[in-house]
């Protein structure tokens, strides 16, 4: 059996653990860090201990499940993820023979739906691994602040920019949906970071075709208003060379209407549901687009679309770029613009 330290969490901050052979029983946990009673961190270990026995933990690859702890008595949602600290890693490729610890760190929230920031979560750990030194200075002055702050680094930045933009958030929207590009400035850092991953988790980026994408990035770049500009220099921020449309003004009523609950997992929720509308809005356009290509009829009901969807703006950029290589779309494309113009 190998004895090795490991990072944990409890309800808004860490607690964790570490094995040496996840796929076996040869391993303890050790615990370097909790904020949760004695009793909830040993039914937390368990739970992980079981998870580690059955080789259910993949390195780097975070995880989501309801845990029943006593303390406070109902199940929570425990993200979980199991990684080596960065530079070891590359010690143990190179000799077999060291044995590098490992480390799960687990953060705890009131119901599942961490899942919808499993992502974010990843990278949050993933700094933690670069970063990680288990010398007792750089513990207590890093890493322990570092998951202590989960929650309000990796779960609350969208809440924090709906909350700074109210009714401005329409032109924020339509940036990230249309790929145009946003330079930030007067701000903090830390509004700087929101903003940035705000439009990040607000864009279309992998749910569209990469070549569309690098395509959208570089017609949008080379347009005349170029990046819009959002200036933090007083209360609210002031916008410049933005753009909006009637869609992306339609969800930015929901995002304002969901701020007085204060949820930051139903801002994600409402964001991931302006992406997948816009998604079935860019399919069906596509659709008629290849209806088009053989019957008038169609590319009425194409135009009639564009022109009652609310973002037909965008949709013709992107369906533009797609079907750049495609001559018979192309016209179709040409033509709806010509109308959409007049």
């Amino acid at each position: 059996r190998s004895s090795q330290q490991g990072a944990g969490s409890g309800d808004g901050s860490p607690s964790s653990a570490a094995a040496e052979t996840p796929s076996s029983e040869d391993f303890s946990l050790s615990l370097l860090d909790t904020n949760l009673p004695a009793e909830a961190e040993t039914e937390l270990r368990s739970f992980i201990a079981k998870r580690l026995t059955k080789g259910a933990l993949f390195e780097g690859m975070g995880n989501v499940a309801s845990v029943g702890l006593s303390i406070p008595e109902y199940k929570v949602g425990c993200y979980y993820c199991r990684f080596q600290q960065e530079n070891l890693l590359e010690m143990a490729t190179l000799e077999s023979d060291i044995n590098a610890p490992e480390y799960v760190v687990c953060f705890l929230g009131g119901s599942e739906k961490e899942d919808t920031f499993r992502l974010e979560l990843d990278k949050y750990i993933q700094s933690l691994k670069i970063n990680l030194d288990l010398e007792k200075k750089n513990l207590e002055t890093y890493v322990n602040p570092y998951l202590r702050s989960w929650f309000e680094n990796a779960i609350c930045p969208i809440q924090r920019v709906v909350q700074l933009f109210q009714d401005k958030l329409a032109f924020l929207l339509h940036a990230a949906l249309s790929y145009t590009p946003v330079e930030v400035k007067n701000a903090d850092e830390r509004t700087e970071k929101d903003i940035s991953r705000f439009l990040a988790a607000a864009s279309l980026q992998g749910l569209v075709q990469e070549g569309t994408m690098t395509s959208l990035c570089i017609a949008m770049t080379e347009e005349q208003h170029k990046s819009m500009i959002v200036d933090c220099s007083g209360p609210q921020p002031r916008l410049h060379n933005a753009g909006t449309n009637r869609f992306c003004e339609d969800w930015m009523h929901a995002f304002v209407n969901g701020a007085e609950g204060g949820n930051p997992f139903l801002f994600r929720q409402i964001l991931e549901n302006f992406k997948l509308k816009a998604i079935q809005d860019i399919n069906n356009l596509k659709r008629f687009i290849r209806q088009a290509e053989m019957n008038h009829y169609a590319l009425f009901k194409c135009y009639m679309f564009l022109k009652n969807c609310g973002s037909g703006d965008v949709l013709l950029k992107i369906v533009k770029v797609e079907h750049a290589e495609m001559p018979e779309a192309r016209n179709v494309v040409t033509v709806l613009e010509e109308f959409m113009r007049e």
